[in-house]
């Protein structure tokens, strides 16, 4: 199997920080990371953009971008080298001051996280958030286009579909239509970590008891997203929506197309994988970004992903299986 080229999309931990402590995502299980301690460092960015071809940068991972005191520092390089370049956002940062620097700056998009329709359930799935801030912070934002008579950045907001939330979702596409986003992409669970154990049990645990595919609550979860996309088609709202059943493993290609990369410098597959000490293909302390490409390690994985006997950590990943 020849080696790809050189990756065109990184994603890049810009911070393992975050001010959340969200149901289904690892940083809730692990120690607090401080904003300073867990910010990737400017000069291992802007080796990346040297070493790498890049033309599409994802700036997020475990933690909050806003957090990095240099995400605007790597908004403005990415500009200025002609990169696409956007990020998640939880939204509780996204003050009015802040929206119109990232709309002034070139991002081209910006999603944000919102998993409910209505203070009660989006604020005991995101721990330590305010609905209704997040709620201003995110017309702001729309305000602050139509200000700027700006297009970019894409607003796509992302609702992470399980069973304690999937019936918000129509209530979630009346209230969006009136905001002013551009889209809602609804996703399942990323992983069901069955390849896991020790300091992994309780978000495997939490994943068991709120994954979708598992078929417990797919009758429930279909007639929810039959309607939101009814309430969609009739608000004029862009709607995507998850499989709900297994469509078989294979064809992920993110090993020959892009990388993840945490704030640590370590290298990974792909952002599905949470937690380096799951896979790591290489540490950008040791070896060059190219060296680490074009290693043993990463062949090894692509070989794996490309059989029939794939890696462990791509067994129950969501996007290999095509319902993500």
């Amino acid at each position: 199997m020849p080696d790809p080229p050189l990756p065109r999309h990184l994603q890049l931990e810009v911070t393992s920080a975050c001010n959340l402590r969200c149901t289904m995502c690892l940083v809730r299980y692990r120690p607090p990371v401080n904003k300073l301690a867990g910010a990737m460092r400017p000069e291992l960015f802007h080796r990346l953009i040297a070493d790498v071809p890049v033309r599409r940068l994802t700036l997020q991972g475990l933690g909050e971008p806003l957090l990095s005191p240099y995400l605007m520092e790597m908004v403005g390089a990415a500009v200025r080298n002609d990169i696409r370049v956007g990020f998640n956002s939880n939204a509780t940062l996204l003050s009015r001051r802040r929206a119109d620097e990232l709309v002034a700056s070139g991002l081209d998009w910006l999603h944000v996280s919102l998993d409910g329709a209505g203070p009660r359930v989006y604020e005991a799935i995101r721990e330590g958030a305010d609905f209704r801030q997040v709620i201003a912070n995110l017309a702001g934002l729309a305000e602050a286009k139509r200000t700027a008579g700006s297009a970019t950045p894409w607003i796509r907001v992302v609702f992470v579909a399980m069973r304690d939330n999937v019936g918000e979702l129509p209530a979630l596409v009346r209230l969006l239509s009136g905001i002013g986003v551009d889209e809602l992409r609804v996703q399942n669970l990323s992983h069901d970590f069955g390849d896991t154990a020790g300091e992994y049990d309780a978000i495997r645990s939490f994943t068991l008891e709120q994954a979708l595919w598992s078929g417990a609550d797919r009758d429930r979860a279909g007639a929810s997203f039959a309607e939101a996309s009814q309430v969609a088609r009739e608000l004029g709202l862009n709607l995507r929506l998850p499989s709900l059943s297994d469509q078989g493993g294979g064809n992920c290609t993110w090993p020959w197309d892009a990388a993840y990369i945490t704030s640590a410098g370590v290298v990974q597959p792909c952002c599905m994988v949470m937690g380096d000490d799951r896979v790591a293909l290489g540490s950008l302390t040791e070896s060059s970004f190219p060296e680490i490409w074009y290693g043993e390690a990463y062949r090894d994985f692509r070989r794996r992903l490309d059989s029939a006997d794939p890696p462990d950590v791509c067994r129950g990943c969501s996007l290999y299986h095509h319902t993500f």
